[in-house]
């Protein structure tokens, strides 16, 4: 088993449902021959019947049977029937335009939905339709489309309104970005959302979620620190970028092996190669990040670096977790962290890394 905190901190955890123990520890109850998520809304065991797991695939193998309320096998959003109905839903039509009324006619109460899309992602399900109908406007211009052919793809109502969703995400008016330019920026899907990835032809300056609240302000810097040179399209990196997201989703590689510009100061960018140098399925806290690059009591100016990367995934941020083993802060969603780390033992395992070592 992994270094897990101390069965009393744990113990605490499960009667106050924590939810910054998803995806770090699940409990067997020895009573029952059940294993739960610490957030399970289920009648709160004994201290003495509990025993705790780092994997849903730990606690099967210890005979425990998963428990049918908080679905410990998933990550936490994937666990409520809402949610994995409406995400199913926006995959098989992200074309679709939704609005409250769709959701009323499905029997759902918007304002329900609502709080559990901020709560587990950190925006409404409407504002994740929204991207993915922005997504098809992107594809558009990409292919030197008109304004008003993009509109109409998006599904947007109005010119203005697609233009104030693209200034959202970009910084920028759309035909700012259509001119030449020496960066070029596309949208990449993936299991986890979209993202948006910014290439010249020799390396990748930024990759980041779509829905990353910071994302325009971060293209915005980019933007300024390349003389405005970024437009809409794709290089030659950007389809290495794609397939490389697509092995590391599919299990085939747990390194993204991309060219990359690391744009910080130079104690930013010692944090950014020794986020790199932490293989896949293994995590570190900040202290031990900052002991790594020599300066141990630069804690919080680490902690600041992690938060500074532009490169998701290519620069594992996401390997990064509180000194007591509880997920911390993510800029992408705490969501995706869990998936990822969950993701990531199948590359621990497949390393022959003990789970205990791999911290």
């Amino acid at each position: 088993m992994r270094d897990l905190p101390d069965h009393d901190r744990l113990y605490a955890a499960l009667v106050a449902r924590d939810p910054a123990y998803e995806g770090v520890a699940l409990v067997g109850v020895t009573s029952t021959g059940i294993f739960c998520r610490l957030t399970c809304p289920a009648r709160k065991p004994l201290a003495r019947n509990c025993r705790w797991f780092d994997s849903a695939q730990a606690a099967m193998q210890a005979g425990f049977r998963a428990c049918l309320r908080c679905r410990p096998q998933g990550a936490q959003a994937d666990a409520h029937p809402v949610i994995a109905r409406l995400t199913q839903a926006l995959a098989q039509d992200p074309d679709h335009r939704w609005s409250e009324g769709c959701l009323t006619r499905m029997g759902l109460d918007p304002s329900t939905v609502r709080r559990l899309f901020r709560q587990h992602f950190g925006q409404s399900f409407l504002q994740m339709a929204r991207a993915a109908r922005l997504r098809q406007g992107m594809g558009r211009l990409n292919q030197g489309g008109r304004m008003i052919d993009a509109q109409l793809d998006s599904g947007f109502d109005s010119a203005s309104g697609f233009r104030r969703a693209f200034v959202q995400l970009f910084g920028h008016p759309p035909h700012r970005m259509t001119s030449d330019a020496d960066l070029r920026a596309d949208w990449l899907d993936t299991p986890l959302g979209g993202m948006i990835a910014i290439a010249d032809t020799q390396a990748l300056h930024l990759l980041e979620f779509v829905d990353r609240k910071a994302l325009p302000a971060g293209l915005r810097r980019l933007s300024v620190m390349t003389g405005g040179r970024i437009g809409l399209g794709r290089t030659g990196i950007t389809d290495m970028t794609e397939a490389a997201l697509q092995d590391y989703f599919a299990g085939r590689a747990g390194r993204l092996q991309v060219p990359v510009r690391l744009a910080g100061t130079a104690f930013q960018t010692r944090v950014w190669q020794e986020l790199q140098a932490i293989p896949a399925g293994q995590t570190r806290s900040y202290a031990q990040l900052a002991a790594a690059i020599g300066q141990p009591s630069a804690v919080r100016a680490v902690a600041g670096a992690n938060g500074a990367n532009r490169l998701a995934l290519v620069v594992p941020c996401h390997r990064v977790i509180g000194a007591d083993g509880t997920l911390t802060g993510y800029a992408g969603g705490l969501w995706r962290k869990e998936k990822l780390i969950a993701l990531e033992a199948g590359y621990r395992d497949l390393a022959g890394i003990s789970p205990d070592k791999a911290r």
